[in-house]
This record gives C-alpha cells, structure tokens and sequence, in this order.
C-alpha cells in the first residue's frame, strides 16, 4: 500500500502530545497502583482479608472485577487496574482510528490524499498501524514497569498483553465503525457504545458471578488472562484473532462503499424544513436528538440490570458470617444493597460526564465544519446559538441520569414490592450527581470559549475525575487533590442526608464556567485555533 509509511509519520505528528499522554497515562496508571499496593498491603495476610471483603462484595467486583490471587501484590493490582486500564486502552484505540479514518474523509482531507500517489487502503491501514504501535508501546511499559518493581516477569506481561489486546481489539471495532457511517461522531458513539456495552456484561457477569456472560466481553477477557494467577496465554492469542478479524471485515467493508460515504446512507431530508425547525434551539435539538436517545437507551438497560442485580447481593454473601455480621453492624443487606447502587450512580454520572462533553464540544463541530457560519449570518446571535447547544448538554445530562436512576429504582423495586417507592427514591439519587455532569459542560465551553484547538482538554478532565474516583483512596492522595473532582462533593450512600451546600457550590462553578466560556466565544473569531 502506497504511501502508508508516509501517512505513519504523519498520524504521529497530530498526535505528537494526545498519543504519549495517553500511553503513560495508562501505563501509569497501573505502575502507580502496584507500588500504593505494596506499600498499603505489605503483609500477605492483609491481601488475603481484602481478597475475602472483595469476594463476598458484587459491588467491587462489578467495578473493577474478580480477584484471582490475593495473597501477592500483583494479583491485588491485576484486580484493581485491569478494566480500568483496559478501558481506557481500547478508548485511545477508538478516538485514533476515527480520527484518522472516518473524519479524514468527512472533512476531504483522505480524498485529497487519494488523488496522490496512494493507495485507497493506506489510509485506514496507518491508523491500525498507529493504534496497534501505541498499544504495543503501553504493554511494553506496563511489563517494564511492574516487573522493575520485583513482580513476576510472567505475570507483568500478561498484564501489559491483556491490556494492549484489549486496545487491538477496539481498533478492529472502531475501524469497522467508520465503515458504517457518514460521519465520525456517528462512528465513535457506535465503538464506544460497543465499549460501554462490553463493560456491562462484564460488569454483570463478575458480580452476578456469571462466567458466560463474562466472557463474552473483551474487557472480561483481559480479567480472565489471569496475571500474576496461573496466566492463561492463550486468551492472548484470541485478542489477536478478533483483532485481526475486526480489521478483515472492515476491509472488505470499505471495498463496498464509495469513499467519503457509508455503508448506512443518510436519510434523505424533507425537500422544506418544518415550522418546529425555527430557530437555533429546534435546530439544536435536530442535531442532538438521535444521540440523546442513544445515551437514554443505554442508561435504561444499564439501570435496569444494575437495579435486578441489586436484590440478590444479600444471597452471595450469605454464606459468610465474618460478612453477616459485618453487615448487621451496617445495617443490614439493605446497606449492602444501598452500597451497590450508590456505587453504580457514581459509574453512571461519570459516563453522564462524557455526555455532556460531547454535546457541549457540537458547538465545535459546527464550528470547524463551517456551518455555524451560515447560522451566525442570521440574526440568531453567538450567544443564542452556544445556549441552544448547552441546553441540549445541560437538559440531556439530567434526562439520560433521571432514566438510569428510574430504571433501576423500578427494577429493584420490583424484586422487592415497592417499585414507585424505590423508583423515586432512586430517581432522587440520580439527580444528585447530576451537578458534578454539569460541570463538565462547563469546563468544555469553557475551552471551547478561550482555546478551541484544545477542546480534547475536555475528555483530559474526565478521564483525570474518573482516575481519581477509582484510584484516589487506593493511592492516599491528600483530600485538596480529591476535592478537584466535582464527584468527589455529591452524596455517596443513600439514606443519609443530603448536605446542600456542595451541590450549590457546584452549581455556582458551572455557571461560571458556562459564562466565561460564553464571553470569550462572543470576543473571538470563528475558526480561531
């Protein structure tokens, strides 16, 4: 393939700082937690007890999945950094492929390309490459960087495989995403609502202790690997296999399709637009809609199989006394049960989080796209129109938490015959994270105001939130860095009371932020970089 090797060493060059941060990020991310392991737990006996607590409690397990071995520090740190490690790899994967496929032809840049001395598989086969390299890089570090520390050599590259296979294998989906549609934010909501979808069922199958329903996600493969536990080599080798699969099919996809166009062709518009369509805030909802019922969808199916879970937690430990006993100075299975939940709100409304990023960043879109012009050459003012978007943002954040929250409520409650009175309650819980969604919007407009070449900073917060909910305690961080998250000030458990004040805080700096970002957006020119 023509041309390949040159379109490499360009991909490289966007990507010069996302890339690199990315990788060390990741690979950080599990060194970092291997040594506040060690240091935390140094005793052998202190593993195991912890290993015991995190095998009688499904709500660990659905976060961060089973632990295979606890008595070494590597099997502590293979259970705690493995999904989210992975997760994070196959999301790199994801935003890399698209971003040199998919929104290379639906800006022009790939046909421009094409009319050189290249071939018409360069293209996606330099965005493999790249994406492939960078997870061999991650996998490389991250087997350098545990076994430095005197873990098995054996088991760090096991740990380092299973976390770049996983990253192999959302290359192969995100490549086969771009073949399907027309756009490259279409493409990237279908791989990661594959992704989301993956940790689902991996979520359930750990905690409901289902091991078919487990294995049927990559991310319940790369726990299955087993690091640092008897490795299992040959889960290596069918990472590789659904990879290159992956990769096969969206060749032969892409020889089906004209360039620039999708497998799934756009829905031809009406020949006049209708009344409802006056004004930017109907055309913002035109434009956000099919996406908001998507994360609705999602959200629905989460809560409902997060909340038909919920009942049977008190079953699994039944057999414990150490945890019965435990759980009745608690309060109970219904503490236990009230754990769970809380614990899966927090998931929810940092997921929420990435929602009202990406329909604050389609003020960008529009931008870079050059159709905001023809928008602001009306008399709908800059402000007016970012309004319309962040209505979109601000409004479907709460909505798609209000779904998660009532489907859960409702499918517990119907386990336990209440199901208007845990519906509310649930819904309640909901709408409490939802100040600390917001105030990524706000920090996206923000960018979007003052630095629109760096809107990426956005995803960087919530990535940087998410790390902190996850491995903040396990590392010790002092309380002034957990505090930089705004999830770090809504309510934790249900059932206790709600202390106002956090909330209004939050709220008072997404405001600012929201206007801030206004202002500067009103000052700049559009296509500023």
């Amino acid at each position: 393939m023509n041309g390949t090797l040159t379109l490499v060493r360009l991909a490289l060059r966007r990507d010069r700082v996302l890339l690199p941060v990315w990788i060390v990020v990741i690979a950080g991310l599990v060194t970092v937690s291997a040594s506040a392991i060690a240091e935390l737990y140094p005793h052998a006996g202190q593993r195991i007890a912890l290993g015991v607590t995190i095998g009688a409690t499904p709500a660990l397990q659905a976060l961060t999945g089973p632990v295979f071995d606890a008595a070494s520090v590597g099997g502590l740190t293979a259970w705690r950094a493995t999904t989210m490690a992975s997760a994070l790899a196959a999301l790199m994967s994801i935003l890399v492929v698209t971003r040199h496929t998919r929104a290379e032809e639906e800006t022009g840049r790939a046909e421009l390309l094409g009319s050189c001395v290249v071939g018409r598989q360069a293209v996606p086969a330099a965005a493999v490459a790249v994406a492939v390299t960078a997870n061999a890089v991650i996998t490389l570090l991250i087997t350098v960087g545990l076994a430095g520390q005197g873990l098995p050599a054996a088991g760090a590259l096991a740990f380092g495989a299973a976390v770049g296979g996983t990253g192999w294998v959302f290359t192969g989906v995100a490549l086969a995403a771009a073949q399907l549609t027309t756009h490259a934010r279409t493409a990237s909501a279908l791989a990661c609502a594959t992704l989301g979808l993956a940790f689902l069922l991996r979520a359930l199958g750990d905690a409901a202790k289902a091991e078919a329903l487990a294995w049927s996600s990559p991310l319940g493969w790369a726990q299955r690997v087993r690091a640092f536990a008897g490795e299992r080599w040959w889960v290596i080798a069918l990472f590789a296999v659904t990879a290159l699969a992956l990769v096969a099919a969206a060749a032969l996809l892409a020889r089906r399709r004209d360039l620039g166009a999708g497998l799934l062709p756009p829905r031809p518009g009406r020949p006049d637009a209708r009344a409802s369509l006056a004004g930017p805030v109907a055309l913002a909802w035109r434009l956000q809609r099919g996406g908001l019922l998507g994360w609705a969808v999602g959200f629905a199916i989460a809560g409902t199989l997060f909340g038909a879970l919920a009942h049977s937690l008190g079953d699994l430990v039944a057999d414990n006394p150490h945890m019965a006993a435990l759980l009745a100075r608690m309060g109970g299975t219904d503490a236990l049960t009230d754990a769970f939940l809380t614990a899966e709100l927090s998931v929810l409304a940092l997921v929420a989080g990435g929602y009202a990023v990406q329909a604050t960043l389609r003020l960008r879109g529009e931008e870079s796209a050059l159709r905001a012009e023809s928008v602001l050459a009306t008399a709908v003012t800059r402000r007016r129109w970012s309004l319309s978007h962040l209505a979109l943002a601000l409004g479907g954040s709460a909505l798609i938490m209000s779904v998660g929250g009532l489907s859960a409520g409702l499918a517990h409650g119907l386990r336990i015959g209440r199901p208007a009175g845990q519906a509310a309650r649930m819904l309640g819980a909901a709408l409490l994270q939802v100040p600390a969604t917001w105030t990524l919007a706000g920090i996206a407009m923000l960018l979007f105001g003052l630095l629109p070449r760096l809107t990426a900073l956005a995803w960087a917060a919530l990535v940087a939130f998410a790390l902190l909910a996850q491995l903040g305690e396990l590392l010790q961080l002092d309380d002034a860095v957990m505090t930089l998250s705004p999830f770090s000030h809504v309510p934790q458990t249900l059932g206790r009371p709600v202390d106002a004040g956090p909330l209004l805080g939050l709220l008072l700096v997404t405001a600012a932020l929201l206007a801030a970002g206004i202002v500067a957006f009103q000052r700049r020119d559009l296509q500023q970089e």
